[in-house]
């Protein structure tokens, strides 16, 4: 059966201390269902406010012994005249009535679980099934050492308490059974007088931002929080209705960390970990190395936008744009209704495209796609420090040992076996008999990303009819305004479409993943993650990618448009480019995902299931006095959300990351919006873990697992897309090859002239002509639109001219040789930076020098005693040989003399 260790603490007092009050979590018995478990504490002194507040719901009713562990049951009211101890007895007296009635039934299957359901008994007898099965599972508990108390007659109505305690003697016992490792000698690094004085300098500076933790003392010890592995089986107990509710209970934690005031310092790391354990003590430590790689990238990305800010009026194509004398007439943008239109109009979006696609967003995808590999490699170093302080550098084989069957994979494997009748013969689910769940997550699956695909594809015929409505306004501010209308609504649009689609794709792809019926945890967890993320990404990125690389390449041109259902005309970019309308995109979707998750989703939606649960429990119950009084610690937990895993957090932040890395070409202030959300986001998760949602169980991890492979491949898809951004998307190559090849004078002057084609208005197609032929009061001839084609008067007229394929050229080369330099870049990045730091493989390196010496001094002492034990052995019968010699030679003198004297020789 699986089983779970955890390293010891960093320190023990050099004085002995009295056993204290140890606060740990459910240590199960050893049984075929329930696998065996250890705990551990933390000794930390607590101030007397603090004590006190530990005193309400947080020790047995001796007011010595701590709750470890609560399990909640339903109960019915008592009747009148009725305590809730008598009818506790009384459902004990029948469960155990119950039990002799089935013994055989209950004892000879133990694998009959109550989940299988027991068809044709009537309500009561389930309920006496389910007594039978606490009073079964609390006897083992208690045969097993742990200290039990139960509270029927709590303010909570209809839930039973059984409060949990593990002695002392327990904790040691479940210690040794697994090998809990302990320092053996202090080892000190040894340093250069130099270093050791920039250290201590470093340290002074950084000790404000520190977390003020209270300082262990021998006095006053008490117990924060224990590490532990929750057993398999109760899960099936909670599946079944036999217990409602499991888990630890809440006490500190706050102030140095869930606190708003605090934004500013370190996390408690160490402290997080042994509170939660080392899988959500690794997801914090990510976090917060992200924060704070995040620092200088938002600094770089600022500088890049002030330079775009600081060139503005020095760009030569926005000048010639909105120069007064430009009377360039611009080609329709829809038919009918629109009319002809002055280039110069678009004077503000040309301006605005320079602040995010000028020379320098090239320079900047280039250092975030490094920044991306010196993230990933700057974690593994964290983690690799992590591994050895939290003892977990050995961790990887009892991790692959601990991948215990799900009891819903169990319960599928006994159906199989129970329908072919083979019950001695070791059954496992196999490809055949997953097929059907593979077929419905390949056929649901690309159901899902075709609803994606179908709603961009409506928000761009919204875009497209409202764009047409606008036009007809007999408002001429609605008509100098219908760009920026229709893109900011259609953004909004996207951005409530994919808050929605998130939720529905999270609940499908769980249900698809339970489909598959995984066969451990790990692997359930891996393919819910893998799911979740590939229909979270589609769904965020889908409206991006469209404008990013489709939007305004498939127009078709003046005369010859494509056409959507015969009447629905493709829209075109703006002339300042379609990088302006991704940046608005991009900046809507990742701020509003950021504020709207972040506070309604992850504040409002568990304060909201707290108030329902603790409004449900109240109900025909506010008369009653005592259930005025102040819950306890246990009772108040019980209404708080139940902790459902961190795949939410970590696909937040993995999003998130796809926005920072994926278009920042387009968006230099990503890394600024990321990192002044994640600051927030820090104290917002940990508030949440603290005060919103049960205390998890903790769980031991080594590593951050499949979300580390899906970084990696973010980083890499990263360095592809901005390489087409920044080729196709924006106007950097068309300018290049302009200046370089075209311009008479090597400048930018004529680069706007020499974007736009020449089209004849005679040759519009029937109806689809503008209502109005004239523009300021004069008859149009020649309009203009932004492609690269041959005009009108030429012997292949409209036809595509050797200018495109000169850029598309270019623009292929550009993105071949950008991934391929970066790419090569990141990799050299990763292979300068080593994965362990120095200090780490050093004193990892005198553990294993301590270690040899440790097994050779004990080898020599057991060399010793052996020897010493053949000395004694030896002269014992030396002496036992003397002793015989001498009785021989008082016997026999002569013979005797002669012994001796041969003995001398």
């Amino acid at each position: 059966m699986a089983q779970v260790w955890s390293g010891l603490f960093n320190e023990i007092s050099h004085k002995p201390l009295p056993p204290p009050a140890v606060s740990c979590v459910l240590n199960p018995f050893p049984s075929p269902c329930l696998p065996p478990c250890a705990c551990f504490q933390l000794l930390k002194a607590l101030t007397p406010e603090e004590n006190s507040l530990c005193q309400h719901g947080l020790y047995f009713q001796d007011g010595q012994r701590r709750v470890d562990y609560v399990l909640t049951y339903p109960v019915k009211k008592p009747s009148a005249g009725r305590s809730s101890r008598q009818s506790t007895h009384l459902l004990t007296e029948n469960a155990v009535a119950r039990s002799l009635r089935h013994s055989s039934s209950l004892l000879s299957s133990p694998a009959a679980d109550v989940e299988l359901g027991c068809p044709g008994e009537t309500f009561g007898g389930q309920e006496d099934h389910k007594a039978f099965r606490r009073e079964e599972f609390e006897g083992k508990l208690r045969d097993m050492g742990l200290e039990l108390e139960k509270d029927e007659d709590t303010k909570v109505t209809g839930v039973g308490f059984v409060k949990i305690h593990a002695p002392w003697n327990v904790l040691c016992r479940e210690a040794e059974l697994m090998k809990l490792k302990m320092p053996t000698k202090k080892v000190r690094l040894q340093s250069s007088g130099v270093v050791e004085k920039i250290s201590s300098l470093v340290s002074k500076v950084l000790e404000p931002l520190r977390p003020h933790l209270i300082v262990e003392s021998h006095s006053q010890a008490h117990i924060i929080t224990c590490i532990c592995f929750f057993p398999a089986g109760i899960t099936s107990l909670l599946g079944s209705g036999v217990y409602t509710a499991a888990y630890p209970l809440h006490d500190l934690l706050y102030e140095e960390w869930a606190n708003y005031s605090v934004f500013y310092k370190y996390q408690p790391i160490g402290l997080v970990r042994k509170y939660f354990g080392e899988k959500i003590g690794l997801y914090f430590a990510w976090l917060g190395l992200y924060t704070q790689m995040l620092i200088p990238a938002s600094l770089v990305g600022v500088i890049v936008f002030l330079y775009g800010c600081a060139t503005v009026d020095d760009n030569i194509p926005s000048m010639e744009i909105c120069h007064p004398k430009n009377n360039i007439t611009m080609c329709p943008l829809c038919d009918r209704v629109c009319s002809y239109w002055k280039l110069s109009t678009a004077c503000g979006t040309a301006r605005a495209s320079h602040l995010f696609d000028n020379p320098a967003t090239v320079f900047f995808s280039i250092f975030m796609a490094l920044w991306a590999a010196m993230f990933m490699e700057h974690w593994k170093r964290r983690q690799m420090r992590l591994n050895y302080e939290w003892d977990l550098t050995g961790f990887e084989d009892e991790e692959v040992s601990s991948d215990h069957p799900r009891a819903e994979y169990e319960f599928r494997v006994m159906q199989k076996s129970l329908s072919k009748d083979q019950k001695s013969k070791m059954e496992k689910l196999t490809c055949r008999d997953r097929l059907p769940a593979y077929m419905t997550n390949i056929v649901m699956m690309l159901l899902m990303i075709g609803v994606t695909f179908a709603i961009v594809f409506g928000v761009i015929l919204y875009r497209i009819s409202t764009k047409a409505a606008l036009h007809m306004s007999s408002n001429p501010i609605t008509r100098n305004h219908v760009q920026l209308t229709v893109k900011t609504t259609a953004a909004i649009i996207n951005l409530v479409v994919i808050l929605i689609l998130d939720e529905v794709y999270g609940a499908v792809a769980r249900w698809l993943t339970v489909l598959e019926v995984p066969k451990t945890d790990k692997s359930f967890e891996e393919r819910l993650i893998f799911k979740t993320f590939i229909l979270k990404f589609v769904n965020a990125f889908s409206p991006i990618i469209y404008i990013a690389f489709f939007r305004g390449r498939l127009v078709g041109r003046p005369g010859s448009y494509l056409y959507v259902f015969e009447s629905y005309r493709m829209e075109e970019c703006a002339h300042g480019g379609c990088l302006m309308e991704l940046c608005i995109q991009l900046s809507i979707t990742m701020l509003g995902k950021q504020l709207i998750q972040n506070n309604l989703f992850e504040i409002g939606i568990p304060k909201l299931k707290k108030l329902i649960r603790y409004i449900r429990s109240k109900q025909g119950a506010f008369q009653e006095e005592e259930r005025q009084k102040k819950l306890q610690r246990y009772e108040t937990d019980h209404f708080l959300e139940p902790f459902a895993g961190l795949t939410p957090e970590y696909m937040e932040m993995i999003i998130q990351f796809g926005f920072v890395t994926l278009f920042v070409a387009s968006f230099p202030l990503a890394p600024l919006f990321a990192l002044l959300n994640n600051i927030i986001e820090i104290r917002l998760d940990a508030k949440k873990f603290v005060t919103e949602l049960r205390r998890p169980v903790a769980a031991r991890a080594k590593d951050i697992g499949i979300w580390y492979n899906l970084l990696r491949g973010v980083a890499k898809v990263a360095v592809i897309i901005n390489a087409f951004v920044i080729s196709f998307t924006s106007d950097f190559i068309p300018r290049m090859v302009y200046q370089y090849m075209y311009s008479p004078d090597g400048s930018m002057h004529g680069f706007v002239n020499h974007t736009l084609s020449y089209f004849n208005v005679s040759h519009f197609q029937d109806g689809k002509e503008p209502m109005d032929p004239l523009h300021l009061g004069y008859h149009v001839e020649i309009c203009r639109y932004k492609d690269y084609r041959e005009p009108p008067w030429s012997s292949t007229p409209y036809e595509i001219s050797k200018e495109f394929w000169a850029v598309l050229a270019v623009r292929l080369a550009f993105v071949i040789v950008f991934q391929n330099v970066v790419m090569l870049m990141s990799d050299i990045v990763d292979w300068l930076i080593p994965d362990i730091p120095k200090d780490i493989s050093l004193q990892i390196h005198k553990e294993k020098i301590l270690l040899v010496d440790l097994f050779m001094k004990e080898e020599q002492g057991k060399i010793h005693i052996l020897e010493s034990s053949y000395r004694l052995s030896t002269g014992c019968k030396e002496n036992c040989s003397r002793s015989d010699n001498n009785n021989s030679t008082a016997a026999h003198p002569r013979s005797g003399l002669h012994t001796n004297s041969t003995k001398s020789l």
